[in-house]
């Protein structure tokens, strides 16, 4: 039988794994050794890895010859010796080593270091080659051509005592184009140059039994055999078989390559519990706790789970969204508005502390609110809620009562987070402050889970507990009309005692629709598709006992003016649909329990427009048009007080009989009815304002159907 095999422990050491170089020395007869050859100085470029290293010859040594030595340092340095001469001593004495890579990758090579049966490793930082440097010879030669220079300048000056006079032309250069100034920076010359511009580092050279070297010579030994410094030597079985055995590249070609920032679960596994919740919340953005738990694995301690979601998620109606922040780290922005990443956490913040208070949350009042654009918003939404048609977005997980029961402690540390943030918003976004849930989890329980016709009963309930003090009020502003015979044709409609009444006014207001169009039955159908839920109007009924648009002092009536007269100031010309969806903006800004919320008719604004000094514009659509009738009817602001009324209401007039009129024409009848001294901005500024350009064309504002 054979000798056991001995195993030698590797040890690898760093300490000198950026400093650590191999120089490689011409080769000399085994009996000289270079360190026992002064070493007069050293110098090293460490961007170029280049050294120069300059060592004495022994000039006593019989096989020196002293004349040729004498003559090489007569042709570098001349007759005359000053402080700049290569040989001060007249004779060639030293010698100058110049170093080249051997290798440019240097990851293979470790200089080893066997010491009681452990062999200690340390890699190289570079290989160099040190050859002899002859360009002592090229100072020589530079010598001589000054030499021959010299003297070939004193022959001609006395052959011709005066010199001709030469013509010189001056050229200036030109500006150095992108392409070119990147050829010159790329040439061998620029590089040449840049090398040479590199300050060279001078180094003092310690001999082999110098006590220096015996103490630099220790850290090549590994400090310490604990093994915190050799991490890259314990490898499994099936990684240190890779590492001596690793696949050919056409059998990484054949694996199929997945996405960078995609982790199977094999490998989510070997990372720490904290960046595997942080991984899993960062792809999935909302999950039961229970569905992270079977992800996780059986083995995982839930506490350690439950300490862990809780720095990168928050609590939403018993589920985990993933935080803001983690989303949208700092220093990042909006890929859709390029706005940065403390708005949009701030924004996303919003819509998760809208899901704690309620299941719906309605998009134009998260943009009214968050001023942010509409695609950043609806990112939000999708990444915890579904749309509903109708109805708005509903958070996308039903409510997980059982993990409110199972951990009051985490509900209740989470409902403290948010009131903090609901403190934070209400400040920023300049809020009505809004109580959360006395609940102490936070969340919105399934008792405040109401379906639409939920709601309805609900208003209709709390219309019939007010109907008493309704009657009453209605019952004497009928005295005032009547008095006032304000509008005598308007018959007001009174509030129902009960849901057959109201079905019953519904069906006297469908009848009477056509040919009533101020009575309040024909608002209830006209009622304006404000973009909120019908649990939203108070008491079910459009007005909630307002009184008529005619009757200017109610609150209801001059909001809604005041509304209508700066939307037309800001724009002259506005279709129906285009007013309904401003004022839909206009609500949605507004705080919740405002007097608008009420209930506004088409009816009833399409009045207040009328009463505002706005005239409906009867524009001749063609037969074809795509437009609905909302985008048909045309309002326009007659007076505005300003000069160009008179412009503006030419103008009007002209588009009263055509669909789309050219831009001459505008101008001819402009100048016929205004004058002679109407300048080119005067006309710009009122096609501007009520105008649109299209395919060589003008239309009035929302009538273009492209």
């Amino acid at each position: 039988m054979g000798s056991a095999a001995k195993w030698i422990d590797v040890y690898l050491a760093k300490s000198l794994a950026e400093k650590l170089y191999l120089f490689q020395y011409p080769v000399r007869p085994a009996s000289m050794t270079y360190d026992d050859i002064p070493h007069l100085s050293a110098k090293i470029k460490p961007k170029q890895q280049k050294v120069e290293l300059e060592m004495a010859i022994d000039t006593l040594n019989p096989n020196y010859c002293r004349s040729k030595g004498e003559q090489i340092a007569l042709n570098v340095d001349g007759a005359c010796a000053d402080e700049s001469s290569t040989y001060s001593s007249k004779l060639m004495d030293k010698q100058t080593f110049c170093s080249s890579q051997s290798t440019s990758n240097t990851a293979r090579y470790a200089a080893a270091l066997y010491r009681q049966g452990e062999l200690h490793l340390t890699p190289l930082h570079g290989i160099l080659q040190l050859r002899p440097s002859f360009s002592y010879l090229d100072k020589a030669d530079a010598k001589h051509r000054e030499r021959e220079a010299a003297n070939e300048a004193g022959d001609s000056s006395q052959d011709e005592a005066e010199e001709d006079v030469k013509q010189i032309t001056v050229r200036f250069s030109r500006p150095e184009s992108e392409q070119a100034r990147q050829r010159r920076v790329q040439s061998y010359e620029f590089l040449q140059k840049k090398h040479a511009e590199e300050p060279w580092v001078h180094l003092h050279y310690y001999g082999l039994r110098d006590s220096r070297s015996e103490h630099e010579r220790q850290y090549l030994l590994c400090q310490g055999s604990s093994g915190v410094e050799n991490t890259e030597l314990v490898k499994s079985p099936s990684e240190y078989l890779m590492m001596l055995m690793p696949p050919s590249p056409e059998e990484e070609k054949d694996k199929p390559v997945a996405p960078s920032n995609v982790l199977s679960m094999a490998q989510l596994r070997t990372l720490p519990l904290a960046d595997q919740i942080k991984i899993l919340m960062k792809n999935v953005k909302v999950m039961p706790f229970a569905n992270l738990m079977s992800l996780l694995g059986p083995s995982i301690d839930s506490v350690a789970v439950l300490r862990g979601i809780q720095k990168v998620a928050m609590l939403v109606q018993g589920n985990w969204v993933v935080k803001s922040d983690i989303l949208y780290p700092k220093d990042s922005s909006s890929p859709h508005s390029g706005v940065p990443a403390e708005v949009l956490c701030r924004g996303r913040d919003f819509v998760m502390w809208k899901f704690t208070q309620s299941r719906w949350v309605v998009r134009k009042e998260v943009a009214a609110v968050t001023k942010l654009c509409t695609e950043d918003v609806k990112d939000f939404l999708e990444h915890m809620a579904v749309v509903r048609i109708n109805k708005g977005w509903e958070f996308i997980l039903p409510y997980d009562g059982e993990f409110i029961k199972k951990h009051p402690d985490v509900v209740q540390r989470q409902h403290m987070l948010w009131s903090g943030i609901q403190a934070k918003l209400e400040k920023v976004y300049n809020l009505v402050k809004e109580t959360l849930p006395k609940k102490p989890d936070g969340q919105s329980g399934p008792a405040g889970l109401v379906s639409g016709d939920q709601r309805v009963q609900v208003a209709r309930s709390k219309a019939q507990q007010n109907h008493a003090l309704l009657e009453r009020e209605l019952q004497r502003r009928k005295e005032q009309v009547r008095a006032s015979m304000v509008l005598p044709s308007v018959r007001i409609k009174e509030e129902p005692m009960s849901e057959e009444g109201e079905e019953e006014e519904e069906q006297e207001a469908d009848e009477d629709e056509e040919s009533m169009d101020t009575s309040l039955g024909g608002a209830l159908h006209n009622r304006l598709a404000n973009g909120l839920p019908g649990g939203r109007v108070a008491g079910g009924d459009s007005f909630n006992g307002h009184p008529p648009p005619g009757c200017a002092s109610t609150p209801v009536a001059r909001e809604l003016r005041a509304f209508v007269e700066a939307t037309f100031q800001r724009q002259f010309v506005l279709t129906l649909s285009e007013l309904k969806r401003l004022f839909n903006l206009h609500l949605a800004s507004l705080p919740p329990g405002h007097t608008l919320f009420s209930g506004i008719s088409d009816r009833m604004l399409q009045d207040t427009v009328l009463s505002a000094g706005c005239k409906q514009i009867l524009v001749p659509f063609p037969p074809q048009t795509a437009a609905s009738p909302d985008e048909q009817k045309v309002f326009a602001l007659w007076e505005s007080g300003d000069m160009s009324d008179q412009h503006r209401q030419v103008l009007l007039e002209i588009f009263s009989k055509n669909y789309r009129v050219r831009r001459n024409l505008i101008q001819s009848r402009l100048t016929q009815e205004c004058g002679e001294d109407l300048s080119k901005q005067e006309v710009d500024k009122v096609l501007k304002d009520c105008c649109v350009s299209y395919g060589g064309m003008w239309y009035l504002k929302g009538t273009v159907q492209s």
